[in-house]
């Protein structure tokens, strides 16, 4: 069988390839792959793995002899799913890799803004400290995660995990129903609820017609003042206009994104602009470990023996 990685390259470095390698015969490693270029690349090919680069319809449809779809992540709004079934070409993705990554990561965000470590780091280095007439500053607000209410928008294993890690810092946890949801099941509350209850609120749902600008002018309204907005999840899940409208007017406390909705953003997006208060970005690298990265390759390498034998693992269309 004929294989390529359309986007390798951004698995980054220091792993080990192996079994991945070994999963068929034939490979075409590509560090990265243009819309224009996607065409000609998957011509022939019985398996492509794409991490974000998309396939669309047309060239599904021009696929003549592909086989299997392997996304090298979780999210697979890269793929045109409904496009791939309709040509029997099943499409499957990786679950559960970037875990304790991504949770890790989450809690660093909330930590950075109860704490304020980036704003002291600064004072310190610009000479304020060695300035004090005192042993300490205390010149901005530090907050104890303990008592805080952190609500959660999806709770898979990625939202149960920041939810353990939550409760061990003492905070009590409400989980989101899931948006548009008739009935609340127990054990949730409904979304608008879990707005204007939580001091934190933190994203992991996947991106659907149901999410897409779910939090918005209206939601970040109903929030809390204080509230502070966490999103490792999908970028297009928060309206970016929206949000940099509540920061500066001080309708929210602060916000936190590892993820846009322009990946990688032009130099000029809006929420790179440094003078938006309260707000911290990271360039998607929530789930780059290098232990999450490894266990990726494995999960990708198993969903393809899995197919060569007979089989199909978690297929999403």
């Amino acid at each position: 069988m004929r294989g390529c990685f359309l986007d390798a390259g951004s698995m980054g470095d220091a792993l080990n390839w192996d079994e991945l390698n070994g999963a068929i015969d034939d490979w075409q490693w590509y560090h990265n792959t243009t819309r224009e270029q996607v065409g000609d690349r998957i011509a022939g090919m019985d398996i492509v793995i794409t991490n974000k680069v998309v396939l669309d319809a047309a060239v599904l449809e021009a696929a003549d002899n592909l086989k299997l779809i392997c996304v090298a992540a979780t999210g697979f709004n890269n793929v045109d799913t409904q496009a791939a079934a309709h040509c029997d070409i099943p499409v499957v993705n990786v679950t559960g890799y970037a875990t304790p990554a991504v949770s890790q990561h989450v809690l660093a965000l909330m930590l950075a803004h109860a704490t304020r470590w980036a704003s002291y780091d600064t004072a310190v280095k610009r000479g304020d400290w060695a300035a004090s007439e005192f042993f300490c500053l205390l010149d901005y607000p530090i907050e104890e995660l303990a008592g805080q209410t952190l609500g959660l928008i999806g709770h898979g294993e990625l939202g149960q995990a920041v939810a353990r890690l939550a409760e061990a810092f003492g905070m009590t946890v409400l989980v989101g129903e899931r948006p548009g949801a008739r009935e609340i099941r127990e054990g949730r509350v409904a979304i608008g609820e879990l707005l204007e209850r939580s001091d934190m609120i933190s994203l992991h749902c996947p991106l659907t017609d149901d999410t897409r600008h779910l939090i918005d002018a209206d939601a970040l309204a109903r929030m809390k003042n204080s509230a502070f907005l966490i999103n490792t999840a999908r970028g297009a899940i928060v309206d970016t206009q929206a949000l940099i409208a509540a920061l500066e007017a001080g309708e929210i406390g602060g916000a936190a994104l590892d993820v846009l909705d322009q990946e990688p953003p032009p130099a000029n997006h809006p929420l790179l602009d440094p003078a938006i208060p309260n707000l911290i970005v990271t360039p998607h690298s929530a789930w780059g470990s290098r232990g999450a990265r490894q266990r990726m390759l494995e999960g990708v390498a198993a969903n393809i023996h899995a197919f060569i034998d007979g089989g199909i693992r978690n297929q999403v269309n």
